[in-house]
Order: C-alpha cells, then structure tokens, then sequence
C-alpha cells in the first residue's frame, strides 16, 4: 500500500540566502513513458518558500529493506523560474514515506543584457545506496 511523503522548496540567492519572492516553482513527476505529470504549480512567498506538497513514496518498508529492483523512495523534478534569475532545475529528488524534504534551491541572477530564458542550470541529485 502506498504512502506519502511530503516536499517543500525555498527559493533564494547568494551565500545570505536572500529569499527570493514570486519564483514560479513546478514539481513533476516522471510517468512510466517519460512524460512529466505536474503534481504543483505555485509562486513563493515573501521568503522563498511554497507550501509542503504531498507525494506519493513506496512503503515504508521498501525504504528499510529494499527489495532487488525496487527504488525505496519515489522520485520528483523541481522547476523554478523567476525573470530575473537563471532557471533552475533540479532531477531526481528523493521522497521518502512518513518524511518531509526540504530542497533548497539557489537561483543565480542574470547578468546586464541576459534575458530570461537565456541560461539554465540542471542538478541531478544521485540516488541513495540503502
């Protein structure tokens, strides 16, 4: 039987971490033909988060005894854009059953004369050997 597990975003810039309000942040999930299906569209607020979604992860037992084959967590992409910082995606984000995630997400702003759009950034977050 399936469970869930839950995932929040907080959005800034520099080494301050300086919020960044009004980012538009899209969580997908990957269906069994590669097509991405978007389980959350939401803006952040004035401190850079969104509010917790919950996802769909295996049984908690998968997640302490995994069986051959089988992933122990369910997995998201993260996508956050604002127009005046890179776009950020973010692959391969873990959830885990019972459990709330937190992925902080860094967004480097564009430079004089860059125009949104103009420079991505993609992170892939390796699985876990459990």
């Amino acid at each position: 039987m399936a469970q869930t597990g839950s995932l929040g975003v907080r959005a800034f810039t520099s080494r301050a971490q300086l919020p960044v309000a009004d980012a538009t942040v899209v969580i997908t999930q990957k269906s069994s033909d590669g097509k991405h299906r978007v389980l959350s569209l939401q803006r952040t607020d004035a401190n850079g988060n969104i509010r917790p979604v919950r996802i769909t992860a295996p049984p908690t037992a998968e997640s302490t005894r995994p069986s051959a084959g089988q992933q122990p967590y369910s997995r998201c992409d993260i996508w956050v854009e604002h127009p005046e910082y890179e776009l950020m995606l973010i692959e391969d984000v873990q959830i885990f059953p019972g459990e709330q995630s937190l992925q902080l997400v860094e967004l480097d702003p564009l430079v004089a004369g860059e125009s949104w759009g103009s420079r991505s950034n993609v992170r892939v977050i390796t699985g876990q050997n459990l």
